[in-house]
């Protein structure tokens, strides 16, 4: 794998593939960060430093720190192995910004759900989105330092998941914790075509 220190711009001659995948989730849960802390390139950030007019919009609930916000998207990119590259778009969290999605979502091959267990009520909205947009997806569970520690199925209860969308913990601070939960979710997306395509064929 490329480490984030590379000086490498280009992409290695063996690569095969190149997939295209969604980071989202509400307001505040880590986007960012995640997409940061793994992109092997300087990622693209389209972030606006947060005036009083985000007073009474922008929930700051648990986020005293929090000082700018992402109003376009970022822009990533992770070398899984020899032949496979996600290219990594993060989208806005505020819900009016959601008409960006439709194109940012254009190609992509799954979504990455990023939640905070402080403000889970927060992802409801963003789940029922991508189930209209039938996009697989999978769900990591960004662990802050005073979140409460909940189990996997708890959270999926609490989230009314389907059995086999993947459910994984990470801190979006750490690269190799973030990589895992982008791993998760291309193999169930991998899964997820090749059921498809025996359902297909027979």
């Amino acid at each position: 794998m490329v480490s984030v220190g590379s000086a490498d711009r280009y992409l290695p001659d063996t690569v095969q593939q190149a997939v295209k995948i969604l980071v989202v989730g509400a307001f505040g849960v880590g986007k960012t960060t995640l997409v940061g802390s793994v992109s092997e390139i300087a990622p693209l950030r389209t972030e606006e430093v947060m005036t009083e007019a985000s007073v009474g919009v922008d929930d700051l609930a648990g986020m005293s720190t929090k000082t700018t916000t992402t109003v376009a998207m970022d822009f990533g990119r992770i070398t899984l192995n020899s032949w496979l590259v996600l290219y990594l778009f993060g989208t806005p969290g505020q819900r009016r910004f959601w008409d960006l999605w439709d194109g940012l979502a254009e190609g992509a091959l799954g979504v990455l759900v990023i939640v905070d267990t402080r403000r889970l009520e927060d992802s409801f909205d963003v789940l029922e989105q991508l189930e209209l947009r039938g996009l697989p997806f999978a769900v990591a569970v960004n662990q802050f330092p005073d979140s409460e520690e909940y189990g996997v199925e708890e959270l999926r209860a609490a989230l009314d998941l389907l059995p086999e969308t993947p459910v994984v913990m990470c801190d979006a601070r750490e690269r190799a914790a973030s990589v895992d939960a982008l791993i998760s979710l291309v193999e169930y997306v991998s899964n997820v075509g090749t059921v498809r395509a025996k359902e297909t064929a027979s």
